[in-house]
């Protein structure tokens, strides 16, 4: 006698799920799974406890950081690394100096925290009519905590008061914070950031800029250049010039002070540190006509 069919409308059970979140092989008519299939679809091969579907899916359920619900499915820039919270999620919901200071110093939201000593933020006035944006801070500035502490920073504090600019007045910072470099022997080698990096650590930046309000924003080098002013912003050609833009109501960009330092002779360097001068002249005479 042939076998009664199975009752319609009942529901058939759902294959197994392995631990590795993949469905157990299909039952084949007639026949059992083979060992060899049995592996491929579950290569664990452990028995599956009734908690093992809730831990497989546990990175993928909404988790509440801070205020902000769904934080840790904020996306972060291709190839930056990092294995912290974004910066966006990391400021403040009301931001102060002070207080976004305090959250950069936790800040791995790319691979440089791993190589730096510290977070470097910046320093200055919080209603500074002149901000300067460099690319990162070097070495001295990475073991002291302190933005343009080094010898750059000091050819830039000769400049602005030959320029005829309070230092004191002047907010100045990074676009990336932490200092990434290379060894060399001893020596830690100043390397360039990628552009993931950069965009990893821009909302400081942005913050920055959105906080302190400069009357005048100075990009100082070709990365912070492109990095606020776009890819096609060359530096030898448009030094010293005001260009429009919605970062502040005249920005300009010149040189890094790093670059006079490594001009190949003393000539080359006292005609760039001239020249780094006026650029800064610029801005000086624009504060005065405001």
């Amino acid at each position: 006698m042939a076998k009664r069919p199975p009752v319609s409308g009942v529901r058939p059970a759902k294959r197994p799920i392995g631990p590795s979140g993949v469905r157990s092989a299909k039952r084949p008519i007639g026949g059992q799974v083979s060992k060899t299939a049995a592996r491929e679809a579950d290569p664990g091969g452990q028995k599956r406890s009734p908690g093992t579907a809730k831990r497989l899916f546990a990175d993928l359920t909404p988790k509440r950081s801070g205020k902000r619900l769904f934080a840790d499915l904020t996306p972060k820039p291709p190839g930056a690394g990092g294995d912290g919270p974004t910066v966006a999620e990391l400021i403040p919901e009301k931001p102060r100096l002070g207080t976004v200071r305090d959250a950069a110093k936790d800040c791995r939201a790319c691979d440089l925290y791993k190589r730096g000593t510290q977070t470097v933020f910046g320093e200055g006035p919080r209603k500074a009519e002149v901000m300067l944006v460099g690319e990162q801070p070097g070495d001295a500035e990475d073991l002291a905590g302190h933005p343009f502490v080094g010898p750059a920073g000091k050819l830039l504090d000769r400049a602005l008061d030959e320029a005829g600019i309070d230092r004191k007045l002047v907010y100045v910072t990074n676009v990336v914070k932490h200092f990434k470099w290379e060894p060399r022997g001893k020596r830690r080698i100043h390397a360039k950031p990628n552009g993931s990096e950069i965009a990893a650590c821009r909302p400081w930046l942005e913050t920055e800029i959105a906080l302190v309000k400069p009357r005048i924003l100075v990009c100082l080098g070709a990365t912070a250049a492109q990095a606020l002013l776009g890819k096609s912003f060359k530096v030898t050609k448009q030094r010293g010039t005001f260009v429009p833009s919605k970062l502040a109501p005249r920005v300009t960009a010149t040189v890094h002070p790093s670059s006079i330092l490594r001009a190949p002779d003393e000539e080359s360097r006292h005609d760039e540190m001239r020249r780094f001068v006026a650029d800064l002249e610029r801005v000086a005479a624009a504060l005065s006509q405001e």
